[in-house]
């Protein structure tokens, strides 16, 4: 994550149609605005956390001549209202459901988090005919759930500092060991760093990262709840395509060969080359647009 912001601060480039941008009243009150772009069957493209729509304009761009692609903020940042009481998976299901009424969509992608909240709408609701997820997290007993965890409470206590740095250093070395070697007091002062650079540049309905950052405490939240979970998927009637990196994390993969077991109409495809953050901005959307145009169009 600390090698992520700093590319976005010194690449920041979002090679990206103009865009327009609406909005859409959610089931408990909350707004939820999204940017639009493209022609064609609509599409609504799901980000993942730490992130906002922001994150998704290339792959969007890259849909917008076959698609008419929706990007929402997802609830609890940039153009859309707070995550409010009582947040859940359902409510992200509500605010899905918000937009395919509004847009006619009946396509979603998602990523990460936004694979997640994708597929588990597809269980109920009939609006959604097909949906791609790239690399969405389900808690099914595989190995390194206890490290999961363990990487989760850590983030919440330095959150709970209000030190967004120290939370951001923390769950990186949770995650990718080898950066245990770097000290705290050389990589916190280098994401403050970012962080403020990052404020300072941010423009239009783009969101600073420092605002971003604290809505992972309420995703991880959800993540854990998906425990005990997989049996719904069996549910889902859409037609589902599962796409993963070769390069992500084996908690991840493991999680991909369950829900490919159980989601009735569903087809697993690896994607060399690509890791957990290939869908946005800064990784390697490419592929990606290709197996959505190959799959959403056939």
């Amino acid at each position: 994550m600390i090698l992520e912001l700093d590319i976005l601060i010194r690449r920041h480039i979002i090679m990206s149609k103009s865009y327009t941008k609406d909005s859409v009243t959610s089931k408990d009150g909350t707004n939820i605005g999204y940017r639009e772009m493209g022609n064609g069957p609509g599409i609504i493209l799901l980000h993942g956390g730490v992130n906002a729509s922001q994150n998704l304009m290339k792959l969007g761009t890259m849909l917008s001549d076959e698609f008419t692609v929706y990007i929402p903020d997802r609830r609890g940042r940039g153009m859309s209202g707070p995550y409010g009481d009582n947040y859940s998976i359902q409510k992200e299901d509500e605010d899905l459901d918000a937009i395919l009424k509004k847009t006619d969509a009946h396509y979603v992608f998602g990523t990460a988090d936004g694979a997640l909240f994708a597929l588990h709408a597809a269980i109920s609701n009939k609006n959604i005919h097909k949906v791609a997820a790239y690399e969405p997290l389900v808690f099914v007993g595989q190995d390194g759930l206890d490290e999961f965890k363990a990487g989760i409470e850590h983030f919440n206590k330095n959150m709970a500092t209000g030190n967004a740095a120290k939370a951001v250093v923390g769950l990186t070395k949770d995650s990718a060991k080898f950066l245990k070697i770097i000290p705290d007091f050389i990589a916190v002062p280098v994401v403050k760093l970012v962080l403020w650079r990052n404020t300072r540049n941010v423009k239009g309905d783009d969101v600073a990262y420092q605002d971003l950052v604290p809505t992972l405490q309420q995703e991880l939240a959800v993540v854990r709840k998906t425990e005990g979970t997989l049996g719904n998927y069996k549910n889902v009637k859409s037609e589902v395509l599962l796409l993963i990196g070769s390069k992500t994390l084996s908690i991840i993969k493991d999680s991909l060969i369950a829900l490919n077991k159980t989601i009735p109409n569903s087809n697993l495809v690896e994607l060399k080359g690509l890791n957990h953050d290939s869908a946005q901005d800064y990784g390697k959307p490419e592929p990606i647009a290709q197996e959505l145009k190959h799959f959403f169009l056939e």
